[in-house]
């Protein structure tokens, strides 16, 4: 008889972790905040050292920076780090659902349907205001590089650089009408991967990101 696998249990430093960097891609920790261990100790119910160990985490998903003597704060927005930040997107994106359309089958098309089902409910349920998605496989755009099938492509986008792209992806996510632009443009890259057109889903995933990157310049611009 085969030994069972066990998953590795969650620690609270873990727990901790997974909360705060929610809050932080989600704004409810503004950008360039102090971190303030006090609150978030009684907040979480958890004391000091898991606490530490978690914003050494976050540091390391650059959604923290931690200055000697001072202390930490959550990272700051910057044009120039977001003009960076959406170029590398714009190019490695729209390469990612590139291979997409080579490679998606009817039914990851059909998962990718069914996830917009999903976001369309809750953009309703916002009024049109926000469209924030969870990370990993419930993340539209986790799944297209995903479906890429290219690992290096995949560790790069959705490893180090994933957080901090997400954190910036929700603050153009709150622009007028981009929630419902951005649920359109998705339906129509699914269209050109279910059509296996590899160049328009190449076009159309660059210049979705490229208007992401113009409302969120114009956001931080204000």
């Amino acid at each position: 008889m085969e030994a069972e696998v066990l998953s590795k249990p969650s620690t609270l430093a873990d727990t901790v972790f997974d909360q705060i960097r929610t809050a932080i891609v989600k704004g409810e920790l503004a950008p360039g905040s102090k971190v303030n261990e006090p609150q978030l100790s009684r907040q979480y119910g958890i004391s000091r050292g898991p606490l530490r160990e978690a914003i050494r985490r976050l540091e390391g998903c650059k959604l923290v920076e931690i200055t000697p003597n001072v202390g930490a704060k959550v990272v700051s927005l910057n044009i120039e780090q977001a003009i960076e930040i959406y170029e590398i997107r714009e190019s490695l994106e729209g390469l990612a659902c590139r291979l997409a359309a080579s490679r998606a089958t009817a039914e990851d098309c059909l998962k990718l349907r069914q996830l917009l089902a999903n976001h369309e409910k809750q953009i309703e349920s916002e009024n049109g205001r926000l469209y924030y998605q969870k990370e990993g496989d419930l993340d539209f755009h986790y799944l297209i590089v995903q479906l890429s099938g290219n690992t290096r492509l995949f560790n790069f986008l959705c490893g180090e650089l994933y957080h901090l792209l997400r954190l910036y992806r929700v603050q153009t996510s709150s622009g007028p009408s981009r929630p419902e632009q951005a649920f359109k443009e998705h339906h129509q890259i699914v269209d050109a991967l279910e059509n296996r057109d590899e160049e328009l889903a190449e076009m159309l995933m660059k210049r979705h990101i490229a208007g992401a990157r113009k409302t969120l310049i114009n956001q931080l611009n204000q």
